[in-house]
């Protein structure tokens, strides 16, 4: 790797840790100039998994405030997050290479929709509880886990816009505040990265420069992306997020 392929692998880096503790996708920021420096699409793939755990790991300290008091809600979504995150690792070997791209678009527009719309959905769902005289479950119920472990699953098998689908999911089920949920998707991020590149010591080949490059430039991006983050209030959160998912489905069409 030359001079100015570390230069531009570390600047990718920065860039993915900051946005994807804002929102999430920072995977199309980084895979694509891995792939345009010469590596093999799965060592991309891998080394990015395993060089954006610091990042996701420093956006979820700069939101440690956030996480206050959700701790038991945390354990429960981080054990699905570990399952999806190591099936999701497996299926990446065990696939073609293009075997989510037909359908990742769809998800990521069907994310949108749901973010766009949470206010109003979760409004309705506290309407009809208040009809009902029923209580929802504090932690989304278990809708919320098997949606979580497949967008782990998918998390652990490429990751482009997991941190979306992980907030449209719990924006809709959890009735809570936008920066709280955001706070969670970092974790949840950190452990499906963090699981999948364990996995992938032990199986598959890693460029350790490209790996030391993401691991340092993304903990500074996650510092940078919280303070960022946490100042937005939900309105510009979701544009933002909205904006990104954009992005990413236009990126993913035109490959």
């Amino acid at each position: 790797m030359s001079l100015w392929e570390a230069v531009a692998v570390f600047a990718a880096g920065l860039g993915a840790g900051t946005i994807n503790t804002i929102v999430g996708s920072g995977t199309l920021i980084t895979f694509p100039v891995l792939l345009a420096v010469g590596l093999p699409p799965v060592t991309a793939n891998v080394s990015n998994s395993l060089g954006l755990v610091p990042g996701s790991v420093s956006g979820a300290i700069g939101y440690r405030r956030e996480l206050r008091g959700q701790g038991r809600r945390i354990l429960r979504f981080s054990a699905a997050a570990v399952v999806g995150g190591l099936a999701g690792a497996v299926l990446l070997l065990a696939l073609p290479s293009g075997a989510f791209k037909a359908v990742v678009p769809g998800l990521i527009a069907v994310a949108l929709v749901l973010v766009v719309a949470q206010p109003r959905l979760a409004a309705a769902v506290r309407a009809r509880r208040a009809r009902n005289d029923t209580a929802g479950h504090r932690d989304g119920g278990f809708g919320l886990i098997v949606g979580l472990l497949l967008a782990s699953v998918y998390g652990g098998y490429f990751g482009a816009a997991q941190g979306i689908i992980y907030l449209s999911l719990m924006g809709v089920l959890l009735s809570d505040d936008l920066q709280r949920i955001n706070a969670i998707k970092n974790v949840l991020t950190a452990l499906v990265n963090a699981v999948a590149a364990v996995f992938f010591l032990f199986v598959a080949h890693f460029d350790w420069t490209a790996v030391a490059l993401i691991a340092v430039s993304s903990a500074l991006g996650g510092q940078i992306g919280a303070r960022i983050g946490r100042r937005l209030p939900p309105i510009a959160l979701r544009a933002v997020i909205v904006a990104v998912g954009l992005v990413a489905i236009v990126q993913l069409l035109l490959k």
